[in-house]
C-alpha cells in the first residue's frame, strides 16, 4: 500500500507540472501571435489554432487524471467518460486535419510557388478585375475568374470539415 500511495503522490505532482508547461506553453505561442500584427499571416493563423487544439486536447484527460490521483480512485461516470473520448477524438482529428492543411499549404509555398502563381494570374475574368479587399490573396481571385477553380476549392473545404 507504501508504494501504491508513494505513486500516486508522484502522479499528482507530474500531471500539474505537465499540465502548466503545455499551458504556459501554448498560451505564449497564442499571446504572442494575437499580439504581433507582423504574425498575422496563414502559416501563424494555423499555428494558433493547433495551439488551442492542443490546450483542449490535454485539458480532456489531465485533470481527471489529477483528480483520481489526489482522491484515491479510478472511477468516471459513463457520460463522464463518453465527452472525454468524443473530446479527446475530435481535438486530434482537428490537429491531424489542421497539420494536413499546414503540410499541403508548405508544399504548395515551396514546390509549385511559380507554377502555381502563373496559373492563378492567367486566369479569365469575367466578374470585374478590382479585388474587393486592401491585400491581394489567391482565393480573391479565383472568385473573380470564370473557371470552376473557386468551386472546387469551396468544395474541398467542405468535405473536409464536414467528413469530421
Amino acid at each position: 500500500m507504501c508504494d501504491t500511495k508513494e505513486l500516486q503522490l508522484l502522479r499528482f505532482c507530474l500531471f500539474p507540472g505537465i499540465f502548466l508547461a503545455a499551458l504556459l506553453g501554448n498560451g505564449l505561442i497564442i499571446t504572442t501571435i494575437a499580439w504581433d500584427q507582423h504574425l498575422h499571416t496563414p502559416m501563424y493563423f494555423f499555428l494558433l489554432n493547433l495551439s488551442l487544439l492542443d490546450l483542449g486536447c490535454i485539458s480532456t484527460s489531465l485533470p481527471k487524471s489529477m483528480a483520481n490521483a489526489l482522491w484515491e480512485t479510478r472511477a468516471i461516470s459513463y457520460t463522464g467518460c463518453a465527452t472525454q473520448v468524443f473530446l479527446f477524438i475530435f481535438a486530434i482529428s482537428m490537429e491531424y486535419c489542421l497539420l494536413t492543411i499546414m503540410s499541403y499549404d508548405r508544399y504548395i509555398a515551396i514546390c509549385n510557388t511559380l507554377l502555381h502563381a502563373a496559373n492563378t494570374f492567367s486566369l479569365p475574368l469575367c466578374k470585374g478585375n478590382a479585388v474587393d479587399q486592401f491585400f491581394c490573396e489567391i482565393p480573391q481571385i479565383l472568385k473573380l475568374s470564370c473557371s470552376y477553380f473557386y468551386l472546387m476549392e469551396v468544395r474541398l473545404l467542405a468535405f473536409i470539415v464536414f467528413s469530421f
